[in-house]
C-alpha cells in the first residue's frame, strides 16, 4: 500500500468496500491500484470512461472523491476569470472567437483589468486568471506590467491562459509573478488536433512540457466530443497529462457555436465528461481539477455534479457584461456569477476557503 494512504484514510475504506462488493473485477483492480498509487492502464481508463449510469459508475465517483479528500482536501477553490481580449489570430474550427468570426472585438486596458482584479481580491477569490484569445497586441512588456500590477495590488496568484507564447516569454512571465499557466492540449490525437486546431501540434506539446520545466503550476486539458474522437483518445489525454506532470487539468465538453464550421456538430457528452473527471482524479491524485463552465452550460447542476466526481475548483467570471457578451468561445456560455455560485455551494454544504467566507460575511 502507498504511503499516501493509511488504513484510516477515506480511500483505503472505499477500496475495501469495493473489493468486498459484487462489482466487476475491472473496478476492483483499478481500486486496488489506486491504493498502491499506480495509475490505471489505458485499457482500464477506456473501460471506466465508458461506464453508464450504474452502481459501478457511482463507485468510481465515490473513489475519486475519496482520493480528492485524502490528497487535496474537500475545500472548493474559487478562481476568477477576466476575459480581457476576444481578438485571436487562430482560426480553430470549434471556437466562436476564431479569427474569421464576424463578432464585435474588444480589448481591455490595464486599468480596467486592474480594477476588476481588485474587486476579485476583495471577494476572496483564490486566483486571478487572465484569459484571452491569442492576441499579439499585448506585448511581452504589457503582460509583464499587468502581472506585476495585479501582484503588487492584490497579492493574489496570477494565472495566464493566453495561448502559445515563446519559451522565453513564458520564462519572463514566471519571473514577473505569474505562477500558473493553462495551455490545453485539446487532444493528443495529432490527426484530430490538426483537423480542428491547426498544424502547430508539436509546438503546443513542447510548450506544455516547457511550462512544467519552468516550474509553473502548469495546466493541460482536453475537449470531450471532438469529431472522430474515441474513448481511447480521451484515455491518452489523461495518461499524457500524468506523464508530463501537469498540476491542473481543464476538461470540458464540446459546445457548438453558430457561425463556425462545427456549428451543427453534436454537444459533447456530459456523462463522459464527468467520467473523465473521475478518471483524471484517480490517475493524478494531486491535480487541481475544475468542474468547467462548458459543463455548466449544458446544465448548471451538472457543473456542481463535478464535485461528486473528484473536482475541487470552480471558476467564476468577472468580465464586465459589456465585454462578456462578445467573448463567445461557444454558444449560450453560462454566466458563472460569484455570489450565485457561493450561495449555491453554501447550500450544498461545500467547504470554502476562509478568504471567501470572510469576504461574503463582510458583504452581509
Amino acid at each position: 500500500m502507498s504511503e499516501r494512504y493509511s488504513q484510516s484514510s477515506e480511500t483505503f475504506k472505499k477500496v475495501e468496500e469495493i473489493k468486498k462488493s459484487d462489482l466487476s473485477d475491472n473496478i476492483k483492480l483499478v481500486a486496488s491500484k489506486v491504493l498502491e498509487d499506480k495509475p490505471p492502464s489505458k485499457a482500464e481508463l477506456v473501460y471506466l470512461l465508458g461506464l453508464k449510469d450504474s452502481q459501478e459508475r457511482k463507485s468510481l465517483f465515490d473513489l475519486a472523491s475519496c482520493v480528492r479528500h485524502d490528497n487535496v482536501g474537500d475545500t472548493i477553490f474559487v478562481k476568477g476569470i477576466i476575459e480581457f481580449s476576444n481578438y485571436c489570430k487562430r482560426n480553430c474550427l470549434y471556437c466562436g472567437i476564431r479569427s474569421s468570426s464576424k463578432i464585435e472585438r474588444y480589448r481591455m486596458t490595464k486599468d480596467e483589468i486592474l480594477d476588476i482584479a481588485i474587486e476579485m481580491s476583495n471577494c476572496g477569490v483564490d486566483t486571478i486568471i487572465l484569459q484571452s484569445g491569442e492576441d499579439p497586441f499585448y506585448t511581452t512588456e504589457m503582460i509583464v506590467d499587468i502581472i506585476k500590477s495585479i501582484r503588487e495590488t492584490t497579492q493574489r496568484p496570477v494565472s495566464l491562459s493566453i495561448g502559445e507564447r515563446t519559451v522565453e516569454e513564458l520564462r519572463i512571465f514566471k519571473a514577473s509573478g505569474a505562477s500558473k499557466y493553462l495551455l490545453k492540449q485539446e487532444t493528443v490525437n495529432r490527426e484530430i488536433f490538426e483537423k480542428v486546431h491547426g498544424f502547430d501540434y508539436d509546438t503546443r506539446i513542447s510548450l506544455l512540457k516547457a511550462l512544467v520545466d519552468l516550474k509553473y503550476i502548469a495546466g493541460g486539458g482536453n475537449i470531450i466530443g471532438l469529431p472522430d474522437q474515441t474513448l481511447s483518445d480521451i484515455a491518452d489525454d489523461i495518461l499524457f497529462m500524468r506523464e508530463i506532470g501537469v498540476r491542473m487539468a481543464g476538461i470540458g465538453p464540446f459546445i457548438p457555436t453558430k457561425g463556425t464550421p462545427l456549428e451543427h456538430y453534436p454537444i459533447g457528452s456530459a456523462d463522459l465528461t464527468l467520467n473523465a473527471y473521475a478518471c483524471t482524479r484517480i490517475s493524478i491524485p494531486l491535480v487541481q481539477l475544475p468542474t468547467t463552465t462548458a459543463l455548466g452550460t449544458i446544465d448548471k447542476n451538472l457543473q456542481y455534479k463535478g464535485f461528486e466526481a473528484g473536482c475541487n475548483v470552480i471558476m467564476v467570471n468577472f468580465t464586465p457584461d459589456i465585454y462578456r457578451k462578445n467573448y463567445r468561445i461557444y454558444d449560450n456560455k453560462r454566466k458563472v456569477e460569484f455570489y450565485e455560485t457561493i450561495n449555491d455551494l453554501s447550500k450544498m454544504n461545500r467547504r470554502l476557503t476562509s478568504l471567501i467566507e470572510k469576504a461574503v460575511l463582510n458583504q452581509r
